[in-house]
């Protein structure tokens, strides 16, 4: 027989015990749904234009070493941070005074070039460079990742985020450079970097003003449809890492496929009708390296939108737009930044 003062120790214990009970079960079903979506996640996904969209790109530019002048300009050394990684460029900036709110500006983002062969200053891009500079931008010619003395790896262009990653942190660090108007800052892509400019671009929908130079896969079903034909084109090295990510790539997600979710949302061309800026692309009909197609398609499916672009074809020029061609290409490039970019 149980005291009556025991028996209440008893009842108390016993309803202290069910309330822990159900405050842990309360707290478990609150917790549960917040892990749900980290256990759960959908492979790849980071690579998805969705998911660039959700991402930040905190950047900070460098010091500015002087390199070399031009005509009405003067290029600097430089650096700026992406994902913690240092990623060298070259600045230029116009003489003279600063207009109000700063000067407009460009992200040049270079082709392939095997990395191990790449240099930042080379000739490969000098001449484009310097046309855009001396009509008065600061043109931000960045080296990917892996590229140059830019640190990380240098995984490809097609089938990984990291060079989008790149340029649109070179993008957050330009427009705290404090001598560029950020609301006045364009793209500038050639042949991969197509790919990386119409990525960013479905990304940052709100980006003023884009052109392309003989770009290459949009859909990624194009590529299926045309291939590249690029001698000097040698697979990265890659990590072992990097190796496994792109077998299990193909193995969870399957070949590009217009009906395939995942690559749908991959490819930026299921993004057009997002787009505010304007487009420029430009292409040689004898390029031999990336087919006229690539860029042809694009334009149609931008046809069916209401986004500004533009489209002009060249007899000759080969890949890059070369010779005569050369000078027009730079002269209707300058004139749409110079419009877009007021």
């Amino acid at each position: 027989m149980i005291p009556l003062k025991n028996k209440w120790i008893v009842l108390f214990f016993l309803v202290g015990v069910i309330v822990l009970l159900v405050v842990n079960k309360n707290a478990s079903q609150k917790i549960v749904p917040t892990l749900l979506p980290q256990i759960q996640q959908i492979p790849f996904k980071e690579l998805t234009i969705p998911y660039l969209r959700e991402k930040k790109y905190p950047s900070v530019l460098g010091s500015l070493t002087e390199d070399f002048t031009g005509s009405n300009y003067t290029a600097y050394l430089t650096q700026y941070t992406s994902e913690n990684l240092k990623i060298n460029a070259i600045l230029t900036k116009p003489t003279g005074d600063m207009p109000k709110g700063g000067w407009p500006g460009i992200i040049f983002i270079h082709g392939y070039i095997p990395p191990t062969q790449y240099v930042t200053d080379g000739a490969a891009y000098s001449a484009y460079v310097d046309y855009l500079a001396k009509n008065g931008f600061v043109v931000f010619k960045i080296d990917l990742r892996g590229h140059g003395n830019s640190e990380g790896e240098a995984g490809g262009g097609y089938y990984g985020a990291d060079y989008v990653t790149d340029a649109l942190s070179a993008y957050t660090a330009l427009q705290g450079s404090g001598f560029v108007n950020p609301k006045r800052i364009g793209l500038w892509g050639h042949s991969m970097a197509g790919n990386i400019v119409m990525r960013s671009f479905a990304a940052h929908p709100s980006i003023p003003a884009v052109v392309i130079w003989a770009g290459a896969v949009y859909s990624y079903v194009d590529q299926t449809k045309y291939g590249l034909n690029d001698n000097s084109y040698h697979p990265p090295a890659l990590s072992a890492n990097q190796q496994n990510r792109r077998r299990l790539l193909l193995e969870k997600v399957g070949s590009p496929s217009a009906k395939s979710v995942f690559w749908q949302q991959m490819a930026p061309t299921s993004y057009l009708k997002d787009l505010k800026g304007a487009i420029q692309i430009h292409h040689a009909v004898d390029d031999t390296v990336v087919n006229i197609g690539y860029s042809r398609d694009l334009v149609a499916l931008l046809d069916k939108t209401s986004v500004v672009h533009e489209f002009y074809e060249y007899p000759s020029g080969g890949h890059n737009i070369s010779g005569e061609s050369f000078s027009v290409a730079m002269q209707r490039t300058v004139d749409f930044f110079k419009k877009y970019l007021p």
